[in-house]
């Protein structure tokens, strides 16, 4: 899954306000300005934020947080088509963070302060996720992710390009709005400098293969004539709608604002990494966190974050071991019916080669992508009880973007219903992009996976807006790894090769827990992480290079599927054994989600609690 935020500064939760977004000290009032107090679409929002929480007291915390968010992260606000920020894109860098964490320390001294004995038993989880996630968040604060972090996944590139994709361009306010966003992005872009330089100054370097491919992204882009760079493209969709006039002084702005300023400011950026960073970029032969003096309190942090458990980084390790053993097993009995073989290395080696096995053309593999979301989207009734109203489309992965990223994505719907969920699907290269992949990829991506889940959070009725828009990894990640067995129950595998990919993606999955430990925890190097995954996965080396970057620059977020797999699988085992012929499955899944996506311990209790309320016993162990 990926948001329109950079990647680098999200914990576990999305969407967060940018580490370094400007808010007001703890010790001021930190709800929405003045300014912006009375416009509709904000009001009904902060009206919205509690939900159904009886407690007016946590009720009015959680409306002044939702403010608060808002206003310190106007994009995301646009997004959620609150209107009040449309010409803002947040305050960045060292005292814009500082200022930030501060805000969000006072909230969680407040929410401390509510007493749980008081709330009912909706409230009280609420409250509890609502203190976690603040907690986690500080917890992380350790890393330093914006004085240091480079990432292909979230940079100015990725961020501002896709900008013209959340901000409405149905008015001259619209335009006024977003030419005001194009005018401020050189100033975020030396805020994030700023924080850069903290970092350098610290001793705090990326590695340099991220560098080295988020230079290369804004070298290319500084290369496009500018009529093709995505932050030009309102231009034209505001003369569809403005007088020639018009249209001709806003395109006239837009260039001035992009050529003088965004332009100069990506050059800056660039320059910075080519000079202050790439000269002491962590190697290949140390890239993770470990090689950073602040690696080891940050690598723990994170791993009780992802995992929302309390393992250590040597026991999400053997997890995954174990897990890479017993799914390699089961690839070979798979090989020896495919293929005539048990080899683990003959049958990996056979699916990277064999071209037969693969796609020819980009309109093949964006029409497999839509072929897998049209048969899916026609069985969930039978598994599924509750469905969401927002639809699911396929978009190709941007070009400035594609050759440095993963394989595919999934952005939300915008809640007002203005954008539908979109399963980004990468389709450049196609001959490098298995067939065996593409349905087992649709399902994760699209349905039954992070749109289903994510959708119908966003239009549960009665939960806070920070559960029905937020939310911790390792429900989402895991959710959808989830339904990746489940597709073979509901007839979504045609044949043995779909059922190969499906086992690849989950040796997939577990690598990841092997390859994050062992690049952040145990010193690994680059070749280490690629190797492994070589040896234990089908997929496509070019796959797997831009795989382990992501590790490396989002370091513990990879944890966060498998384990929340593993706990899914066992609540659903736990529960029909206690309900044997009164288990429904349907039911179950209503149960999963009809909560937001909860931390693995309310999710037990949310399981357990159903099981009784059937007239069954829950076993006192936990779930296994």
């Amino acid at each position: 899954m990926k948001l329109g935020l950079p990647a680098s500064v999200r914990v576990l939760v999305f969407p967060l306000c940018l580490t370094g977004c400007a808010t007001a000290p703890p010790t001021v009032d930190s709800s929405p300005s003045s300014a912006a107090t009375g416009e509709p679409s904000l009001t009904a929002a902060l009206a919205a934020a509690p939900g159904a929480t009886a407690s007016a007291t946590l009720a009015a915390l959680l409306r002044d947080h939702w403010g608060w968010r808002l206003a310190s992260d106007p994009v995301t606000a646009s997004s959620y088509g609150v209107r009040a920020y449309d010409s803002a894109l947040g305050d960045r860098g060292p005292v814009a963070s500082a200022e930030s964490k501060r805000a969000r320390d006072a909230f969680l001294t407040r929410a401390k302060s509510v007493s749980i004995d008081n709330l009912s038993a909706e409230d009280q989880v609420t409250l509890r996720l609502f203190i976690a996630e603040l907690e986690a968040n500080q917890n992380a604060d350790v890393c330093a992710f914006e004085e240091w972090t480079l990432s292909p996944r979230g940079n100015p590139i990725t961020e501002f390009n896709y900008l013209p994709e959340i901000h409405p361009a149905d008015s001259a306010a619209d335009a006024a709005n977003y030419l005001a966003r194009v005018e401020a992005i050189p100033a975020s872009i030396d805020a994030t400098l700023a924080s850069l330089e903290l970092g350098v100054t610290r001793g705090l370097f990326a590695n340099a293969e991220s560098s080295g491919r988020v230079l290369e992204m804004v070298t290319r882009q500084l290369a496009q004539p500018l009529e093709e760079w995505p932050m030009f493209a309102p231009a034209a969709r505001y003369a569809a709608i403005a007088s020639d006039e018009d249209a001709a002084r806003f395109t006239a702005a837009l260039t001035a604002a992009l050529t003088d300023g965004v332009a100069p400011a990506l050059d800056r950026y660039g320059t910075f990494i080519e000079t202050r960073v790439l000269p002491s970029a962590r190697s290949d032969e140390a890239p993770g966190l470990a090689g950073l003096e602040i690696g080891e309190p940050c690598y723990e942090a994170l791993v009780r974050s992802y995992t929302t458990l309390p393992m250590s980084a040597a026991e999400v390790h053997e997890t995954g071991l174990r897990e890479i053993a017993t799914i390699n097993q089961e690839m070979q009995t798979l090989g020896e019916k495919l293929f005539g073989t048990r080899d683990l290395p003959t049958i990996l080696t056979k699916l990277r080669t064999d071209r037969t096995l693969y796609f020819e053309t980009r309109e093949g593999v964006q029409a497999a992508a839509q072929q897998v979301l049209d048969e899916a989207r026609e069985a969930m009734p039978q598994f599924f009880s509750r469905l969401p109203k927002a639809e699911c489309t396929v978009v190709p992965i941007p070009e400035y973007e594609a050759p440095f990223t993963t394989i595919a994505y999934y952005r939300e719907p915008n809640p007002d219903g203005s954008k539908p969920g979109e399963y980004y699907i990468n389709t450049y290269d196609p001959s490098s992009r298995p067939r065996y992949e593409a349905r087992v990829l649709g399902v994760h991506e699209a349905i039954p996976g992070h749109h289903l889940q994510i959708a119908i959070a966003q239009e549960l009725p009665d939960l806070p807006t920070f559960r029905k828009y937020g939310g911790m990894t390792v429900f989402v990640e895991g959710w959808a790894l989830y339904t990746e067995r489940l597709a073979e129950e509901m007839g979504l595998y045609h044949d043995d090769l779909d059922r190969m990919g499906m086992l690849s993606f989950d040796a997939w999955r577990a690598s990841r827990l092997v390859v994050d430990t062992g690049l952040h925890a145990k010193g690994w190097s680059r070749q280490q992480a690629v190797q492994f995954m070589l040896d234990h996965t089908a997929l496509a080396a070019n796959n797997i290079d831009n795989e382990v970057d992501r590790y490396i620059v989002w370091p513990g977020q990879a944890l966060a599927y498998k384990t929340g797999q593993l706990e899914i699988w066992a609540l659903r085992r736990r529960a029909e054994e206690a309900l044997k012929d009164a288990f429904v499955l349907s039911d179950f899944h209503t149960v999963l989600l009809s909560g937001g996506a909860v931390n693995l311990m309310e999710l037990r209790r949310r399981v357990d609690a159903w099981i009784t309320s059937q007239g069954a016993t829950v076993s006192a162990a936990p779930p296994s």
